[in-house]
């Protein structure tokens, strides 16, 4: 889920880039070519740009087009690869005005706020740094690095701002959550633009302000209400979860862009309201890749894993290229049905393609793998990641845990430990649940008790796999305890997993004290009734107590309660077959 979470944050991430691209695209508009020998090269590449290998050419380039080169790797998205053939250049003492806008542009997108400031230092050494063109382009990188500081102290020494510098200035605040730095600048302009109410609203669209941002939307003037300033507004209520209202704004759109359509289908996905975003999908007059990427991972995120795969093959019947978000619903999909061999020929696909390999992606083959029991391939591709994140180390942390190999999950954890990437609750969790399977109980202890350590808060789910190792290790008088020494009140999985070790071990005095436990904090008809009687029913029958298991079964049937029935699926060859278990 946090994978399928962050990969379908990339379409409203996509979406703010729109009015911020625009800003910087204007002042690149405004760039006149011009060039001049510079003595003294005073910039060098990042190690990370370097090692890259990228070589655009085996000669040095001419003054008259290596501005256009620039700009061609920078409409391509090869960031990287225009900050390293400016570095090329320069080695050879040339140096380009015009092209400073561009590389700041990379800069930013890349967030390498030390080689921003190298190219302001040139900027300055050739006294153009308050000029509207650099000066706008220094604001802008300033800003999407996180350097809010720097961003102004540009700002304020720009000679003469334009419209564009200030749109920058406002969505470097945005960008910081500093709403009322960004608020003072909209009303001291004397001019705004479309770009200027796009960057508001979304800035307060995004921080969960939907009353100032709606505010803001209704005082646009119509002649800058744009497609843009319609799908900001749509996109603020979906990422709130205020479907209601993003629908009326949606419905009274008089043209609508692909965004807009994702941001209604993604909006409904994450309210759980799926059979809304399969209408709005339906509505799409023609669609692409963005939209069919929110209604695969949307569906895969709602456990509809057999109908992303169905959705899968319809856009690649239709002719569309799946992408690194498109593979990693899919990987989700096939990871929870446990089809391997589906998910290899996934992975083949991403190969045969050449697909790029994101964070996203490798954690996903890594859960895929783990998921469906090939631990040597998901380790494999683990040991390959040479920046792991905290996802990646859970994914494959959690891979040994559901399989019962304990010793390498807390293994793995103590190696994490070492790392630059600290554990989080879901890493915890993971190897609490792999103790409590491998049955190491002062493992588990251990395990818990750094939760602290590491400036954590246990929550309910730890709480419940440590009473689940202590009771299935017989410790079933010391997870009661801790149940009532809990900082907050159990729920069913709780006492569920204490009565899940009183019928291991026929404690049928524990079972009938924690049934009083579940009666007295348990409203009238509640989930914990119907699950806790089968519970209990099967404790009094396997310690022989026939008349009490009798009983409970009375009740049941009393209260109007069913077992639920078994659910079992299987493959003989394909495709994959379901049954249920009947209940006499």
């Amino acid at each position: 889920t946090q994978k399928l979470n962050e990969a379908g944050e990339m379409i409203p991430r996509r979406l703010h880039q729109i009015s911020q691209e625009t800003t910087i695209n204007q002042t690149h508009q405004q760039t006149q070519s011009s060039h001049q020998k510079h003595p003294n090269p005073n910039l060098s590449i990042p190690i990370s740009i370097q090692q890259t290998g990228f070589c655009p050419t085996k000669s040095a380039p001419s003054p008259s087009n290596w501005s256009h080169r620039i700009r061609y790797c920078i409409s391509r998205g090869d960031h990287r690869e225009a900050l390293l053939f400016y570095s090329r250049t320069r080695r050879t003492g040339i140096y380009h005005l015009g092209a400073l806008p561009l590389l700041l542009k990379a800069c930013a997108s890349l967030s390498l706020l030390n080689h921003g400031k190298a190219l302001h230092a040139e900027s300055v050494k050739v006294g153009i740094e308050s000029g509207v063109m650099v000066g706008t382009s220094l604001v802008d990188m300033y800003g999407k690095c996180g350097d809010i500081v720097g961003s102004r102290k540009v700002f304020d020494n720009v000679s003469e701002r334009n419209v564009v510098t200030w749109n920058a200035m406002i969505g470097g605040y945005m960008a910081t959550d500093d709403t009322k730095s960004a608020s003072v600048l909209f009303e001291q302009m004397s001019t705004r633009s479309a770009v200027t109410w796009i960057e508001m609203i979304d800035g307060f669209g995004r921080r969960g302000d939907t009353v100032t941002a709606r505010q803001l939307f209704d005082q646009v003037p119509l002649e800058m209400r744009t497609v843009v300033t319609w799908t900001v507004m749509v996109d603020g209520y979906c990422r709130n979860g205020e479907m209601g209202a993003a629908r009326e704004v949606f419905e009274k759109m008089p043209i609508r862009n692909f965004f807009v359509w994702s941001s209604m289908i993604s909006g409904y996905c994450k309210t759980g309201d799926v059979q809304a975003a399969k209408d709005i999908f339906e509505r799409i007059p023609e669609r692409n890749l963005v939209n069919w990427n929110s209604i695969i991972s949307g569906l895969a995120q709602n456990g509809f894993f057999e109908e992303a795969l169905d959705d899968f093959r319809k856009m690649r019947s239709e002719g569309f290229e799946p992408n690194e978000v498109t593979m990693a619903g899919v990987l989700s999909a096939c990871a929870q049905l446990g089809l391997l061999d589906a998910g290899k020929e996934i992975h083949q696909m991403i190969v045969h393609k050449r697909i790029k390999l994101n964070q996203f992606l490798l954690n996903g083959l890594i859960d895929m793998y783990g998921k469906c029991g090939d631990l040597s391939n998901a380790r494999l591709i683990f040991e390959k990641i040479s920046n792991r994140n905290d996802a990646c180390w859970n994914s494959m942390i959690s891979s040994y845990a559901i399989h019962g190999q304990c010793q390498e999950a807390l293994e793995l954890f103590g190696k994490m430990e070492q790392s630059t990437e600290k554990p989080n609750d879901i890493t915890f969790l993971s190897v609490l649940s792999a103790c409590a399977h491998g049955g190491s109980v002062e493992e588990g202890l251990e395990t818990f008790s750094k939760i602290k350590k590491h400036g954590l808060t246990a929550r309910i789910k730890h709480y419940g796999c440590l009473i689940d190792l202590l009771g299935r290790a017989g410790r079933i008088r010391e997870a009661y305890d801790l149940i009532k020494m809990m900082p907050m009140k159990p729920n069913d999985t709780v006492w569920g997993a204490l009565l899940g070790a009183c019928r291991i071990y026929s404690d049928t005095d524990m079972a009938d004290r924690v049934l009083e436990e579940i009666g007295r904090d348990s409203e009238p008809g509640s989930s914990y009734d119907s699950q806790n009687y089968v519970t209990l029913s099967n404790i009094y029958a396997a310690s022989d107590s026939w008349e009490r298991a009798q009983r409970m079964r009375t009740v049941m049937l009393i209260k109007g309660f069913q077992k639920a029935p078994g659910h079992s699926s299987f493959m003989l060859n394909s495709p994959e077959t379901s049954f249920s278990a009947a209940i006499a």
